[in-house]
C-alpha cells in the first residue's frame, strides 16, 4: 500500500505565495515521476507541473515563471512553490506519483488534495 499526503494549502491574498508538499509513504520500491494537478470548481483536472526522478520538469503555460516544482528523493517528497498567485490559481491541488511497490508492480497514486484559495 502506498499513500500520498499533501500539505501546505490555505488562503492567500493575490500576489502572495504558498508552498505545497506531498510525501509518499508505504511500500515503495521506486518512486518515478511525480506531479501536481489542480481542479477548480466546474472545471476539469489539469496538469500544473511534473518532475521526473532525474529532476526534469514540465509546467503548464499558465504557471511558468511563477511556480517551481522540486523533489527530495531521500524523503520521497515533492514540493510546489507557488509565487505571484492570482484568483485563477484557486483550486484543489492534487499530488500524483508513479510508484513501483515491487520491481514489477507499477501504481499510479493520487493524494487526497489540498485546497488553495486566493483572495483578490
Amino acid at each position: 500500500q502506498v499513500q500520498l499526503v499533501e500539505s501546505g494549502g490555505g488562503l492567500v491574498q493575490a500576489g502572495g505565495s504558498l508552498r505545497l508538499s506531498c510525501a509518499a509513504s508505504g511500500s515503495i520500491f521506486r518512486l518515478n515521476a511525480m506531479g501536481w494537478y489542480r481542479q477548480a470548481p466546474g472545471k476539469q483536472r489539469e496538469l500544473v507541473a511534473t518532475i521526473t526522478r532525474g529532476r526534469d520538469t514540465n509546467y503548464a503555460d499558465s504557471v511558468k515563471g511563477r511556480f517551481t516544482i522540486s523533489r527530495d528523493n531521500a524523503k520521497n517528497t515533492v514540493y510546489l512553490q507557488m509565487n505571484s498567485l492570482n484568483p485563477e490559481d484557486a483550486a484543489v491541488y492534487y499530488c500524483n506519483a508513479e510508484v513501483y511497490s515491487s520491481p514489477l508492480r507499477k501504481l499510479d497514486i493520487w493524494g487526497q488534495g489540498t485546497l488553495v484559495t486566493v483572495s483578490s
